[in-house]
């Protein structure tokens, strides 16, 4: 994925030619975010995270529990990437997110071919869009920042908190 080109496969576009609506994407769509080397990475379904402007760059950010395999990927790596599907692959995306990498070679059972950025970072052929990003910031969110005391109850009754990590768009290709 240099200069424009991927093997004919995509095309390099500026973050602020990133197509659709990014809410209905991210959340209802689901994306897939990938970690770590072509020797061993993995890869899972998220529905939580944006797309934005901070510190003077285009970012995107994601939210990941510790108990997910991925986690581990991305604390070792600066980067790591986002993969968006067209609705044909929601199977696959659902696979990515309900096995788990430690497990099962989730990527063969998805159907799913890996696919190198010249970064060396892994994403997937059947992508319409690879978001590919640059660590900026981690941080695990902590029970007396939050404001709304229900998201705690409802969403962390056992307190294993989300770590967000929010990271610069360093490319982005699209599908040609």
């Amino acid at each position: 994925m240099k200069n424009g080109e991927n093997k004919g496969v995509f095309q390099s576009i500026s973050p602020e030619e990133i197509p659709g609506n990014t809410i209905r994407t991210i959340g209802r769509d689901w994306m897939l975010v990938t970690a770590g080397t072509k020797e061993k990475f993995n890869t899972m379904t998220a529905s939580w995270g944006g797309i934005g402007h901070l510190w003077n760059k285009p970012v995107a950010f994601i939210f990941i529990r510790p108990q997910r395999y991925t986690f581990g990927f991305l604390e070792e790596q600066e980067t790591f990437t986002l993969s968006f599907f067209g609705g044909q692959y929601r199977e696959a995306l659902t696979v990515c997110g309900t096995l788990s990498g430690r497990d099962v070679n989730k990527v063969e059972r998805a159907g799913l071919t890996p696919h190198y950025t010249e970064n060396g970072n892994v994403a997937f052929e059947e992508a319409t869009l690879v978001l590919e990003c640059k660590k900026l910031y981690a941080d695990f969110f902590h029970k007396e920042s939050f404001i709304d005391a229900d998201i705690v109850r409802l969403d962390y009754p056992e307190e294993d908190f989300h770590k967000v990590y929010i990271a610069e768009i360093v490319n982005v290709w699209e599908k040609k």
